[in-house]
């Protein structure tokens, strides 16, 4: 029995002593801590560049795909090192495939902020709590500036701001910059037991132009060219031109919003009564002029209030003028601001409860005006986040049809049931565009969808057999289901294979 078991043995030494051999990721970074010398400053000067970025450079990421193995240390150290709560994560890691079957291709990816060079977070933020050091170029999240209105996770097309409902502010990856000031690598870079994750300097002028050089961005992720992400991606091998994520036919419905959907619904409704009311001080109306306005004035401050709720941190709310140079989420609040006080005015003129300062029609008129301007705003906060399902030829039909709709419900109801008629058949139409918007109508939003189906049918038979306020009830109920929709049936991109609930 001895006898036999000698070579075996033998053959396990052989194969041990073949595995110590191999040049695997692991093996050339022990490699490297082992060297003789000043072993810290030689594996630091690998993972962090030391010393500062030049003039028309910032600091990046790297990722060498060809190392990472997928075991999200990477991850477990970025949690573990901000205290992130249970279900917040500021890196994540994915997976992506493709080829061909002679020739499959497979690769895990590890992703965190790409500290783009045109960060749309920062454009986006109402309150300019986000800032672009001038120096490393890290895009750092100022934590007490936040109101939590979670626009920059909507700017954002890699889903790297995370909200946090315990704070009420949105939190993201700032590169550990601290660390870095110190001459200390990041957490993410430092736990990688492969050193998959370095810092490298970029430069951010490409052919004389401000910009960055994204041909080292990871395929099969959102257009690089709106941010400029910094973020390389690098392998020995070609990758497929056909990659794609792990996850890509996942259908994810998006949070509802219910103060958004609620404020969106109203505030349209509201403009369209006071074109409504404004139309009644010309020509006789069914409608008493002062009994629309306080109608309209009511829905909008209805809408309004109900936006606060959507705030984590609704007390710092007065700030949200501060970014209207860049985010229509600033211009949105500064034309409802001005909008408000002339609904107040013309509501309180038209109720007898003020001297008319101007003539009533023309402070209608002007309220009106000042309420279209404030719902193009709105459009635009929404085509601006580039995402397919909120493009301006979906979105202003919407916004605006609304408001419409309320003005020709009112004055003109059976002309309604008619523009009715041509919004649900211009909705219908994003259910077969074989979109992600599309199927998530048809798959999980199914019963959503019918819903709103089934209210639009009824209020349009109402407005063309049986108009009065069941058939205005049920039209606005139909648009809260449609907005509704809007919110849930997004297409919410992300960088590929990271996994979301």
């Amino acid at each position: 029995m001895v006898a036999e078991r000698q070579p075996l043995k033998g053959f396990l030494a052989e194969l041990l002593a073949e595995q110590g051999q191999l040049q695997t990721p692991v093996a050339r970074l022990a490699a490297a801590h082992g060297s003789a010398g000043s072993q810290l400053s030689a594996l630091s000067s690998q993972l962090i560049p030391l010393t500062a970025p030049g003039p028309g450079e910032q600091y990046a990421f790297e990722v060498d795909l060809d190392s990472c193995s997928g075991c999200k240390a990477c991850v477990v150290a970025c949690h573990a090192l901000n205290g992130l709560e249970d279900n917040e994560s500021w890196r994540d890691v994915g997976f992506v495939h493709g080829g061909t079957r002679a020739a499959p291709f497979q690769q895990t990816v590890t992703t965190a902020c790409h500290h783009c060079a045109d960060p749309a977070c920062l454009n986006g933020c109402p309150v300019l709590a986000y800032e672009k050091d001038p120096v490393t170029g890290i895009v750092r999240h100022l934590d007490d500036q936040c109101i939590g209105c979670q626009y920059c996770v909507l700017k954002c097309p890699y889903d790297v701001p995370k909200y946090s409902d315990r704070l009420g502010i949105v939190r993201k990856c700032d590169m550990c910059h601290q660390r870095l000031g110190a001459g200390e690598a990041p957490a993410c870079v430092q736990a990688c037991p492969t050193a998959a994750i370095t810092i490298v300097k970029v430069s951010v002028h490409v052919s004389g132009r401000p910009g960055v050089d994204t041909s080292a961005f990871l395929p099969a992720a959102p257009d690089p060219a709106y941010t400029q992400p910094t973020t390389r991606y690098l392998s020995a091998r070609p990758l497929p031109a056909n990659l794609v994520a792990a996850d890509a036919a996942a259908l994810r419905p998006q949070p509802a919003h219910w103060p958004l959907v609620i404020m969106l619904t109203l505030l349209p409704v509201s403009v369209g009564l006071f074109a409504a009311a404004a139309f009644a001080s010309f020509v006789p109306s069914p409608f008493a002029t002062h009994h629309i306005a306080i109608l309209a004035w009511l829905l909008g401050a209805t809408g309004l209030a109900a936006s606060v709720f959507h705030l984590g941190q609704p007390r710092r709310a007065w700030r949200i003028f501060l970014g209207w140079r860049k985010s229509w989420l600033s211009r949105e609040a500064l034309a409802f601001g001005g909008w408000f006080g002339l609904a107040t005015l013309a509501t309180a003129t038209a109720a007898g409860l003020l001297p008319a300062l101007l003539p009533l029609r023309l402070t209608l008129m002007a309220t009106t005006a000042a309420g279209m301007l404030g719902l193009g705003c709105s459009v635009m906060i929404y085509a601006d986040t580039r995402r397919h399902f909120w493009r301006l030829a979906q979105t202003a039909p919407r916004f605006l049809g609304t408001a419409v709709l309320a003005a020709l419900a009112t004055i003109a109801p059976r002309l309604a049931g008619l523009l009715l008629l041509g919004k649900l058949a211009w909705e219908w139409r994003t259910y077969f565009d074989g979109s992600v918007s599309a199927r998530l109508q048809r798959g999980p939003l199914r019963t959503a969808s019918s819903v709103r189906d089934i209210l639009g049918g009824g209020a349009l038979v109402l407005l063309l057999t049986l108009p009065g306020w069941p058939a205005r009830a049920l039209l606005l109920a139909g648009e809260l289901a449609e907005r509704y929709l809007f919110f849930r049936a997004v297409d919410a991109p992300k960088m590929p294979g990271t996994p979301r609930a």
